[in-house]
């Protein structure tokens, strides 16, 4: 599989970002960090708006800079579409003004996505005729968005994009970015530092911390991993992805199967064959070393202790492996005391709380 290969050093005054990592060329890859990591510096080098030294920045076959070979080729030259945090339309311009401004940076010849395309993934064609003005801010993303894909890009790159947004406007937009990468195969690079959007969108995940990389792999190996700042988040989450398999109209749930087991969930926009992901957050597993038999809690999986890591306030990080997919749950040292914990021990994993993040096609 070819990739995007990325080497080299960005110099500030009092930060340095060093960077030598190859990426997948497909799916949604997230730049993840605090601010000051170094994601937005790392997305801009990309983008070619900043010039790393001793720099390599290849995307499949594509060289897009090259320092031993004196090769740098300008943002304008290279085929992508950036997305910033603020839209940043033209003022002067309505809605299908700015999309068409997107598709005059490449010739006809070379347009792979019509307008009609772009305005259909990001479900703006009621807002065509408008002035940016007039538009919430989730909608002058969406157009932004859309002008952007409107260049027939080989890559998306996307800083921050809906860290202005409120909830109710993130969980609108989410939804597209996911479409965009489904349907046209697009792959994204996302910088973001909310785990809630990271945890929704990204296949791949790079974590970022003083300008250095941590680690990279994929997001719900990342997640998990005890030796891992992330797994010890207040919302540390792990995920999993499965296939609806059942409906129990009854009483309103829905059947996932997963490598692990069978998760019960409240009926949604599911049908039978839809794959879903989920995150399951530490602190609503509970663990027990016997099957529980009366008890309200639905979703009880069979899992196997792989890793603790005590934490402070006297709880203890426990990860799980249920048949391939981790899990974490968040104990006190009593109770994992109480329940003679040690790697390799079989326990059950007791799920009380879930969030749907996704729904993929299938």
């Amino acid at each position: 599989m070819n990739s995007l290969y990325l080497k080299g050093t960005v110099r500030y005054p009092d930060y340095e970002l060093n960077f030598d990592l190859s990426l997948p060329e497909s799916g949604i890859t997230a730049l993840f960090g605090a601010s000051g990591a170094g994601k937005s510096t790392l997305l801009r080098a990309v983008a070619g708006l900043i010039k790393p030294e001793n720099g390599i920045i290849r995307f499949g076959e594509t060289v897009w800079q090259d320092d031993t070979a004196g090769l740098f080729i300008p943002t304008h030259k290279r085929s992508l579409g950036f997305v910033f945090q603020d839209a940043r339309l033209f003022s002067h311009l309505n809605v299908t003004g700015n999309i068409r401004y997107g598709m005059k940076r490449i010739r006809t010849e070379q347009r792979r996505i019509s307008l009609e395309r772009a305005v259909d993934l990001l479900g703006i064609g009621h807002l065509l005729d408008r002035m940016p003005d007039t538009l919430s801010g989730g909608e002058k993303q969406r157009v932004s968005i859309a002008r952007a894909l409107a260049t027939s890009p080989d890559i998306m790159l996307m800083d921050e994009p809906l860290a202005a947004l409120d909830m109710k406007r993130k969980s609108e937009i989410l939804p597209y970015l996911q479409r965009l990468n489904e349907e046209l195969g697009i792959p994204i690079l996302y910088v973001s530092h909310a785990l809630e959007e990271v945890s929704t969108l990204a296949d791949h995940l790079v974590l970022l911390e003083h300008g250095r990389i941590l680690a990279t792999g994929k997001t719900g190996d990342m997640l998990t991993r005890l030796d891992l700042p992330l797994a010890y988040y207040d919302t540390a989450s792990a995920i999993i992805e499965g296939k609806i398999i059942a409906e129990d109209t009854r009483f309103s749930l829905s059947t996932l199967s997963f490598p692990g087991g069978l998760i019960y969930l409240p009926t949604g926009n599911f049908s039978i064959g839809k794959h879903i992901r989920l995150r399951i957050q530490a602190r609503d597993v509970s663990l027990t070393t016997q099957k529980p038999e009366q008890t309200s809690i639905l979703n009880i999986i069979e899992t196997t202790v792989t890793g603790l890591s005590p934490e402070s306030k006297g709880e203890v990080m426990v990860e799980l492996d249920a048949n391939g997919t981790r899990l974490l749950s968040r104990i006190t040292g009593k109770s994992a005391s109480v329940l003679k914990l040690d790697i390799g021990k079989p326990v059950y994993a007791q799920i009380k709380g879930i969030a749907i993040l996704e729904s993929f096609s299938g």
